[in-house]
């Protein structure tokens, strides 16, 4: 049964007690959470947004959406990094992808509205997780640079891991993934390196500095005294010094001198393109804010997501009889859904949680369906909704642990590229069976309504009651269990607070957190950059305790 079929105010399907509208109300409820949250990082410069305005320059998100082609989608990636932390929201950076010249690129702009655009140690963060989507996907990346260099207040957490991020701009010069890089500003200190390292420099008349050292520090250092423009200015570094390829008049120009570079990389995609045309999903999108029960303990079925996101049954290839999501193993370990379909043309395999707990038929289930996707080339979708691997003694002499750690084995050595939605809870080993962050998806995202812990606040804080309580007789002494509940609603919140998506998000354990509805769109995207190059899976995953 659908949500189409169950009516607006009667129980969702599942089993729940809550109804759709309930349902709905409380994700639409959420997404506007995560949409305040984000409208901090656009307008962290505050007052100082204006002033740039005022001297004619253009703010980060202007220059990108300058810089990408018309109509086209810029896939904001990170946008909450640094939340929770004494940093601002987005980490005073613009990253992203978006197209430039009919290209797919990485783009990372410096937001100098905040602190100058001073890099602290969650822009760090971000940066790297920037440089390594563009890596594994093979993107070009276009810097837009603006930045006073390291925030000095937090130097002892920059300038030692800083230094990877120079390593990186000349690797992926190796590996002919081309730098571009538009100076619009101020470039100073470790700041000077990202153009100095780019393949491609491009810096704006009589804004664009460029320096180790200001004219301050060279005075300090060696007594002389010089200015700005002849210390590193762009006409100097155009004229010169050749640190400059191209010497734009104005932002616009070096914006459309950005776009000219792009055009000529004589850019190809490497892997296999996807069908021409497809559908659209043969449910409606907007189903997927009914999906997620308001109490994560509630099971919901995955095919409902499924169907809303992938492609719908009158695409190419389905004959009369065709569905859109042909389920492999329907029968056997029926808590984890897997199967294959199509997404914007793509082939991919899903692994998506049914009820929550993995138990030893889905993980074997989970290994073989890895290995399947491995023989074929095909990339994975991870669903997430799960409280982990089953425990219990009937468990644990079933092979629990061997079985779970079969399905961490595949997907630890699966070669095909992973994506993963973390749709709804996200607990314990669970996470690391359905390829959490510390398992290196291609792209990991997470809706409003998720969780990821080592388990549920409620849970945690029983755990902890238990052993307590049997620490407390142990030692001959009472156990007060009024005490005891001031610490575990303490607990319990403090879980709470730290299993919430922005808070993950904020320590850039996710690619960012999305409306449901986009996550077809999202995915899309993905996989489009994922198709800069071939798909090879793996030829053998090690030993597998069987």
């Amino acid at each position: 049964m659908t949500a189409e079929t169950t009516g607006r105010d009667t129980p969702a399907p599942g089993g729940s007690g809550d109804s759709t509208n309930e349902r709905r109300q409380a994700m639409l409820d959420k997404i506007a959470r995560i949409e305040a949250e984000q409208q901090k990082a656009v307008n962290a410069g505050g007052d100082y947004i204006e002033r740039h305005r005022e001297r004619g320059k253009l703010t980060a998100r202007e220059r990108i959406e300058l810089l990408v082609d018309e109509g086209s989608a810029f896939l904001e990636l990170m946008p909450l990094a640094g939340w929770g932390s004494d940093f601002a929201v987005g980490a005073s950076m613009v990253t992203g992808i978006g197209v430039v010249s009919g290209v797919e690129c990485m783009i990372v702009a410096n937001d100098p509205t905040v602190k100058g655009g001073a890099l602290n140690p969650m822009s760090l963060r971000k940066s790297f997780r920037a440089a390594e989507i563009a890596e594994k996907n093979r993107l070009p990346t276009i810097n837009l640079t603006e930045s006073g260099g390291a925030d000095l207040p937090t130097q002892k957490d920059i300038f030692i891991p800083g230094g990877k991020a120079f390593r990186d701009l000349t690797r992926s010069s190796a590996m002919k993934l081309p730098t571009i890089s538009v100076v619009f500003g101020n470039s100073t200190a470790g700041g000077a390196y990202v153009p100095g390292m780019s393949d491609y420099v491009i810096m704006v008349k009589e804004q664009a500095k460029v320096f180790l050292a200001g004219p301050p520090l060279v005075k300090m250092a060696t007594g002389e005294e010089t200015d700005d423009e002849s210390l590193g200015g762009a006409e100097m570094h155009s004229r010169i010094s050749g640190s400059s390829d191209f010497l734009a008049v104005d932002e616009y120009d070096a914006i459309r001198l950005a776009r000219r570079c792009m055009a000529r990389l004589n850019w190809r995609k490497k892997g296999s393109p996807p069908a021409p045309t497809y559908a659209e999903p043969d449910l409606d999108p907007e189903g997927l804010l009914e999906l997620i029960p308001t109490d994560l303990k509630e099971p919901f079925d995955p095919r409902e997501a499924i169907l809303r996101i992938v492609d719908g049954t009158s695409g190419p290839g389905h004959g009369d009889n065709a569905v859109p999501f042909d389920e492999f193993k329907p029968l056997y370990g029926s808590s984890l859904c897997v199967g294959w379909a199509t997404l914007h043309g793509h082939p991919i395999g899903i692994v998506a949680n049914a009820r929550g707990v993995l138990m030893s038929e889905e993980a074997q289930k989970a290994a073989q369906f890895i290995q399947l996707a491995n023989q074929k080339d095909t990339s994975l979708l991870f669903l997430h909704n799960t409280t982990g691997y089953m425990v219990g003694t009937e468990y644990e002499q079933g092979g629990i642990i061997k079985h779970g750690a079969m399905m961490i084995n595949a997907v630890s050595n699966s070669k095909v590229p992973h994506l993963t939605v973390i749709m709804g809870a996200s607990y314990g080993a669970g996470n690391y069976g359905m390829n959490g962050r510390a398992y290196d998806p291609r792209f990991l995202f997470t809706w409003p309504s998720a969780r990821s812990a080592v388990m549920g606040p409620a849970q945690l804080a029983g755990v902890m009651e238990i052993v307590m309580r049997e620490s407390t007789e142990k030692k001959g002494k009472p156990w007060d269990a009024d005490e005891f509940e001031g610490v575990k609603a303490f607990v319990m919140q403090m879980v709470e607070d730290q299993s919430l998506p922005e808070f993950l998000s904020g320590l850039v354990y996710d690619d960012g957190v999305i409306d449901p509805r986009d996550t077809r769109t999202v995915l899309g995207i993905c996989l489009s950059v994922i198709d800069n190059q071939p798909i090879e899976g793996a030829m053998n995953f090690g030993v597998f305790r069987l």
